[in-house]
């Protein structure tokens, strides 16, 4: 049985599924780091790593790549950059990526949710999306979107990020994940 306490979120405490992540890490005695920015509005403090102006510059990543990656125009502001900053070292830390959100028709993640899922495809990270409108998890296999059924939480470092949106289902999901990653707990 996976002993919660050796196990560690990687998330952003942000409002919606990052904050689910997290109140569920908590309830469960899994450790949890949440990345972020001096100014940046969160909801989770447990963990809490502020990232240096010198630590964000480091995950610079140019918005027109981002925007064609996943085929949608991100504003040049400088709130998003910061977000896609945090979640490349929220994907960097974990070895298995979570996110909750929706597949687009496009096969990427809507929102900036979708930087999340898609730089964790280029750094062939293990990652699955609950996708709250077809109500499922699903896994990114050999170039494609596949039902993964119910998955567990198999790496000691996971990430666990998703929409601010979250819905009823979404939220049900993570806790899943949870109860049946840390039976025990």
């Amino acid at each position: 049985m996976p002993v919660a306490s050796e196990f560690t979120l990687f998330s952003g405490g942000a409002q919606g599924a990052e904050a689910e992540f997290g109140r569920q890490a908590e309830r469960f005695g899994v450790q949890e780091i949440n990345y972020s920015f001096e100014g940046h509005k969160i909801e989770r403090a447990r963990g809490l790593r502020m990232l240096t102006q010198e630590e964000l510059m480091r995950k610079d990543v140019s918005l027109t790549y981002v925007s064609k990656l996943l085929d949608r125009n991100f504003s040049n502001g400088p709130l998003i950059r910061m977000v896609l900053r945090t979640i490349m070292y929220q994907v960097d830390a974990g070895l298995e990526v979570f996110v909750v959100g929706a597949i687009l028709d496009n096969g990427t993640v809507n929102g900036g949710t979708g930087w999340g899922a898609e730089f964790a495809k280029i750094c062939n990270k293990p990652l699955f999306v609950f996708d709250q409108v077809k109500n499922g998890w699903f896994t990114w296999a050999h170039g494609a979107w596949a039902s993964a059924g119910e998955p567990v939480i198999s790496k000691a470092h996971f990430t666990g990020t998703g929409t601010r949106f979250l819905e009823a289902n979404g939220k049900a999901a993570i806790a899943s994940l949870f109860e049946k990653s840390f039976p025990s707990a």
